[in-house]
């Protein structure tokens, strides 16, 4: 007897279709299977044994083989496990169809028949409309985000028996209509609790605002971290395109919270300085995404900057400039999105208190220059604003010196950020950040006197091509939070300021 059913898998970000073929015979009882199975995939025969005898179901005792076409792509996930006993349980004739073209069926199951949640159900159901499939059958963790591609069916099981009983009577199955996401509840990050603080703040601002990379030398306690983890709250909300890609990037990495749908806030990842190079740029043999990733349309956090090993820093210098990592393999290469804002903090010596008036530094020159070498001169030639976070004075922490709240900040960003869409259309650049080219002089022309001052500097500081080109776009930043149309000598002034310091 044989039966076949429609399921998917996940390779990178992107999802294509599987199908199950499950064919019982006279023979030695055993259960094979083909079709390049990873080790989860094999482990799933002892998972589907018992969930169909602890299901109350009859599970055969003859020659089993189960085929996972196309046979030449390797297979990884625990989501066949539920496709593969309703094969089996259609060969019994427990499940009244032996071949079901029209529904994608995904899920873990556990040793008593319930099923459990998957990876990667968001690029599986865009697979799924795109192949022109009207069901979707999967455990009810995943409805969330299955529910946001619109025109499919998505049926939601919470046991082996209930799976079979919606293939056998469809009319009966639990559908789960999409609903758009409710906002979480906001948390009590607000720039309104800095204190001091005026030029990290305006550097913050511009940063949110073009989308720009941003490095804080300052001493600890300073008020560094603080700053980064605010940043989110002055960025523009998601579009429901960025937001679509955000979640189907944490939705392969199973980090999607049980019956979440559409993510509503921007990533904020701050890996610890111990991060190997696959888990900051992604990898394995099934490649995941990495932090790189999973900021996509986020921030990237890297707290104590020098501490992280620098070869895995220099991972990140090709995705910074190309918005997307490319891992390749030996059977196929994936790409995965990485267009993110680079926010670093680090110290200005190793004791950290080189420069500060009410503590001695104990750091040799030679300590400090070996200290600043640990972060290569391209990352960070890639910085476009840099800038230093002094000691807070004790007169500034009194509450009634607060300044302006991340509300009123993001206002003038988002107002910003909207003339640069204006500026570049539909299809173009975002924000000021992702200029390449052409674009750079076309849309930053600067006046006489602004282009004097950029060539002086250029000159006196030997600035690179690449910080040249970075210097106008962070002019052109400033120009458009001031609501300039113009680049003005002001605008390069500043600019210039953040591009020199340490």
């Amino acid at each position: 007897m044989l039966a076949s059913l429609r399921s998917a898998a996940v390779f990178g970000i992107e999802a294509y279709p599987v199908s199950v073929e499950v064919d019982v015979s006279f023979g030695l009882p055993v259960f094979n299977m083909v079709g390049l199975p990873d080790t989860t995939v094999r482990e799933s025969r002892d998972r589907v044994r018992a969930a169909i005898k602890n299901s109350g179901y009859h599970f055969p005792d003859h020659r089993i083989t189960v085929n996972l076409a196309p046979a030449d792509v390797r297979k990884g996930g625990s989501s066949f496990d539920l496709p593969i006993a309703l094969g089996l349980l259609a060969t019994n004739g427990d499940v009244a169809r032996r071949a079901i073209d029209d529904t994608l069926v995904l899920g873990e199951l556990s040793l008593d028949g319930g099923i459990n949640a998957i990876r990667g159900v968001l690029p599986i159901a865009v697979a799924a409309r795109r192949l022109g499939l009207s069901r979707l059958v999967l455990p009810p963790q995943n409805a969330g985000e299955a529910s946001i591609v619109t025109g499919l069916q998505v049926c939601t099981v919470r046991s082996l028996p209930e799976a079979v009983g919606v293939l056998n009577q469809p009319e009966s199955a639990r559908l789960e209509a999409w609903a758009a996401p409710t906002p979480p509840p906001d948390d009590d990050a607000d720039l309104v609790d800095v204190r001091g603080q005026l030029a990290p703040r305006r550097a913050l601002e511009i940063a949110a605002a073009g989308g720009h990379n941003l490095l804080m030398c300052g001493p600890p306690g300073a008020g560094k971290t603080m700053l980064a983890r605010r940043l989110p709250t002055i960025l523009p909300p998601l579009t429901f395109d960025e937001a679509l890609d955000c979640t189907a990037i944490h939705s392969v990495a199973g980090l999607l919270p049980a019956g979440g749908g559409l993510l509503t806030r921007r990533p904020f990842r701050a890996p610890h300085h111990s991060i190997s190079g696959a888990a900051l740029v992604g990898g394995g043999p099934q490649p995941r995404p990495g932090e790189i990733s999973l900021a996509h349309q986020g921030v990237l956090f890297l707290d104590e900057l020098p501490e992280f090993h620098r070869h895995v820093l220099d991972l990140m210098r090709q995705p910074l400039e190309e918005g997307r990592v490319t891992i390749a393999r030996a059977a196929r290469t994936v790409v995965f999105p990485s267009r993110f804002m680079l926010v670093a903090a680090m110290n200005p010596c190793p004791c950290g208190y080189a420069g500060d008036e009410r503590r001695t530094c104990r750091c040799s020159p030679a300590h400090i220059a070996r200290y600043h070498a640990r972060v290569s001169g391209p990352l960070r030639d890639r910085m476009d604003l840099i800038v230093d976070v002094p000691p807070v004075p004790a007169s500034a922490l009194d509450g009634a010196n607060a300044g302006e709240s991340s509300a009123t900040v993001c206002t003038r960003v988002v107002d910003a950020r909207v003339r640069q869409w204006q500026r570049y259309g539909e299809d173009g650049p975002r924000a000021n950040a992702d200029l390449k080219g052409g674009a750079v002089a076309r849309h930053c022309r600067l006046d006489v006197d602004g282009r004097r001052l950029l060539t002086q500097a250029v000159e006196a500081f030997g600035l690179s091509a690449r910080g040249y080109a970075r210097v106008l776009k962070v002019a052109r930043t400033i120009a458009d939070l001031g609501a300039s149309d113009r680049v003005r000598a002001d605008d390069v002034a500043e600019a210039l300021q953040y591009r020199l310091a340490q």
